[in-house]
């Protein structure tokens, strides 16, 4: 008959081994349940290697098909040290053709290993010369690379790919940038299955496909961005500006036929150049419009029936004082009694302080909201701003805003609100891609967005034949076309600096819209900071006509009755 202290000794042995068999159980399930998926991943590693196989970027088309973003071939060569005789006759072979050390191929021909990398990104005439040579035991992987045919045309519109910081390619900017996901696709693997040893096992490869990207066809017209470019690249070097930028729209669609700013920069090259020249102006580069805000405020008053086209301004006779501060002409010329016609073809500031008062702070806010300022346009490029509201007005905030300074607007922004004008009142989102063509060829039309009235149509009717006759009698008057009907006005910006207004440093501008009485396209041109003239009449205007010639011949446009 056992003992108590046997009892107790038989106890604690099965209590040992049941607590061990216990521990033995929860360490399987730790293994084999909790961290199964993290395991698998580690043995997967251990035996195999991954090869990614990058996924065809999408194509950036213009609206002609023409590629503007395309991916050129390129190949990754490799080989299988187990059939090569000589390494080193190979690496001596191989050197001069791939401009590679023959020490490096030599060292990777002499692993024992079934398959290993010489060389990758390389052109279809390098992999022609390597095939040529003959030799046992080489292959080739199909790549792609990012090829911008018209190096930079339109580069801040198309934007640039990069790495980002995990080392991945990734879209900046433009198109790139705010199409990533869809260009993108999904990048496959290739994995060489290897043995116990370590040894890849040559005829157990398994591939798991990409998904190549979507391409996307665009509005811009490669003609008419060629042609609006050459021009404003021409108009900053003669009028020695710092920079500029041309903006051209389908006034009825919103659609971008051409953009395009100075300095740019060349997308297959971007690392060449400062991040500012890489972002994109259009979208993200505030100034104040100056004159050409004008006939936004002025559109308002005449929609609110504040005013008519014959209404005199009782102002206009001398400066304009609020507070300490005195409102003048631009050129200190005063026209007494001037109807609201006259204010906007001899662009007068005390015209438009007259037009603000009559229009009320309140529905001067409202107006300039409804025509989309102060927001953005939703325009599908990445990097836009909304431009800037204060929130603190006084009295002379007001009237300065009626005229363009002390509100700031993006150029995108400027030609969204005009072009409603342009198009009888009517808001339209402007935008870039017209259709998605799919990585199986179906292709994907882009619903455009519905408009917004902001004006009567009639109310744009007069305005646009205001800023017709400025444009026949203003201080542009002498770059107009001859035999065709165009609305337009200019715009002159002083530059803050430092608390105030530098006289001597404006930004410049020119929007209008032809053929006035059905218009077809609507264009802004913005030059900052030229030196051989401070106005807008003399440097924004000209270019503004000279690239309108060029887009009315290449469109067929008839002269205006």
């Amino acid at each position: 008959m056992p003992t108590r202290s046997t009892k107790f000794r038989l106890i604690f042995v099965l209590g040992f081994f049941a607590g061990l068999y216990l521990l033995v159980l929860f360490r399987l399930f730790y293994w084999q349940v909790a961290r199964a998926d993290e395991l698998k991943t580690i043995g997967e590693n251990q035996s195999s290697d991954r090869i990614t196989i990058n996924a065809t970027r999408g194509e950036i088309l213009a609206s002609d098909s023409f590629p503007l973003a395309t991916n050129k071939i390129s190949y990754l060569l490799y080989a299988n040290p187990k059939v090569v005789n000589s390494a080193d006759e190979y690496a001596r072979t191989l050197s001069p053709v791939l401009s590679i050390e023959e020490s490096s191929i030599a060292a990777k021909l002499k692993q024992n290993l079934f398959w290993v990398r010489i060389a990758q990104k390389l052109p279809d005439t390098k992999k022609q010369e390597v095939e040529n040579l003959n030799l046992a035991g080489l292959g080739f992987y199909e790549q792609s690379e990012r090829y911008y045919p018209e190096a930079s045309m339109a580069a801040q519109l198309i934007g640039f790919l990069g790495i980002d910081k995990s080392g991945e390619n990734k879209g900046f900017f433009g198109l790139e940038g705010y199409y990533n996901d869809q260009l993108s696709g999904r990048d496959g693997s290739l994995y060489v299955v290897k043995d116990a040893l370590g040894h890849p096992v040559v005829n157990d490869i398994r591939e798991e496909k990409k998904i190549d990207g979507r391409s996307i066809q665009l509005t811009l017209d490669r003609t008419i961005q060629y042609l609006s470019q050459k021009r404003l690249l021409d108009g900053v070097n003669k009028y020695e500006a710092e920079g500029g930028s041309i903006i051209v729209l389908n006034t009825k669609t919103g659609g971008i036929l051409a953009a395009a700013s100075a300095p740019n920069f060349d997308p297959q090259h971007y690392y060449d150049f400062d991040a500012k020249s890489l972002k994109n102006p259009i979208i993200s580069d505030l100034y104040e419009p100056g004159s050409t805000f004008k006939v936004l405020v002025m559109a308002a008053a005449l929609d609110l029936e504040k005013v008519k086209p014959d209404t005199k301004c009782d102002i206009c006779s001398g400066p304009v004082s609020i507070g300490e501060y005195d409102i003048r002409t631009w050129n200190n010329k005063y026209f007494p009694n001037a109807t609201m016609t006259d204010v906007i073809q001899h662009s007068d500031n005390t015209g438009m302080v007259f037009v603000g008062r009559k229009l009320g702070e309140e529905n001067l806010l409202s107006y300039i909201k409804r025509f989309g300022i102060g927001d953005v346009t939703g325009v599908d490029l990445q990097g836009e701003t909304s431009g800037e509201m204060r929130t603190d007005w006084h009295d002379i905030d007001y009237a300065t805003t009626t005229f363009g300074q002390g509100i700031s607007v993006t150029p995108l922004q400027l030609i969204t609100s005009v072009n409603s004008i342009a198009n009888g009142g009517k808001l339209v989102k402007p935008y870039i891609v017209s259709k998605i063509i799919t990585e199986d060829g179906k292709i994907i039309p882009m619903k455009l967005s519905s408009y917004k009235r902001v004006v009567k149509e009639s109310t744009a009717k007069v305005v646009t034949w205001m800023m017709v006759n400025a444009v026949e009698k203003g201080e542009a008057k002498w770059t107009k076309l001859q035999h065709y009907s165009i609305a337009g006005k200019t715009g002159t910006a002083q530059i803050p600096v430092a608390g105030h207004y530098d006289p001597n440093q404006t930004v410049t501008s020119f929007v209008g819209f032809f053929p006035a009485k059905d218009p077809q396209i609507t264009m802004l041109v913005v030059v900052h900071k030229p030196k051989t003239s401070i106005y807008g009449s003399e440097t924004a205007a000209p270019i503004f006509f000279a690239a309108a010639k060029d887009i009315i011949n290449y469109l067929g446009i008839p002269p205006s009755n």
